[in-house]
């Protein structure tokens, strides 16, 4: 006996979305190497063209050892200082099994109306086998009426051979729209990886 669907379709006759249904695509809009850089900014192709914006980070690797990658936003001109009010959080695991896990809250890592940078990642070492990798979305930039929400999470290889889980969340407290988005190591170039910028309809 077949399933029954809309539209009288069975399971196996479904080839396609049923019309009306649309969203969720990730379309790629822009991509940025490091190599030897300062910090990587997007300062384009954030606008009312999507509902939300996805950073996707690949093998992100510091120049120096045991680095804080940070993210900060603007909202017009050209600073990278958005007032905004997160949490931030992360789990660690030691590679040969020693020490105590643990899932820690990390106060000072909180902003309360800051405009200073804010850590998505922690202790981001620089050997051959370390790098930070993940993804932050932010939703409706464009706003110029709510507040604009982000939420981040990273895995890294700490320089003492731990795998660390972050988490990040918050929320940029102004009602200019977030048009670029930097990231930066605390002290040090990028020495390498490639953060892609997708845009989710």
């Amino acid at each position: 006996m077949a399933l029954n669907f809309a539209n009288n379709n069975s399971l196996s006759a479904i080839s396609a979305k049923p019309s009306g249904l649309s969203g969720g695509a990730m379309n790629l809009i822009s991509t940025q190497t490091a190599s030897g850089s300062a910090n990587l900014s997007f300062t384009s192709g954030i606008d009312d063209t999507y509902d939300s914006y996805v950073f996707k980070f690949y093998n992100i690797h510091p120049a120096t050892d045991g680095q804080i990658f940070y993210v900060n936003f603007r909202d017009g001109g050209t600073a990278y200082d958005a007032v905004k009010t997160t949490t931030f959080f992360d789990a660690f695991h030691q590679e040969d099994d020693g020490g105590t896990p643990n899932v820690a809250y990390a106060s000072a890592a909180d902003l309360a109306q800051s405009t200073a940078n804010q850590r998505v990642a922690v202790n981001v070492g620089n050997g051959n086998d370390e790098n930070t990798s993940g993804q932050l979305t932010i939703f409706s930039p464009s706003s110029t009426v709510f507040v604009k929400h982000f939420i981040c999470t990273m895995n890294n290889t700490r320089d003492n051979n731990q795998t660390v889980n972050s988490f990040m969340a918050g929320y940029c407290n102004v009602t200019a729209a977030i048009d670029g988005v930097q990231f930066v190591f605390g002290s040090g170039n990028i020495d390498s990886g490639v953060i892609k910028l997708y845009g989710i309809s």
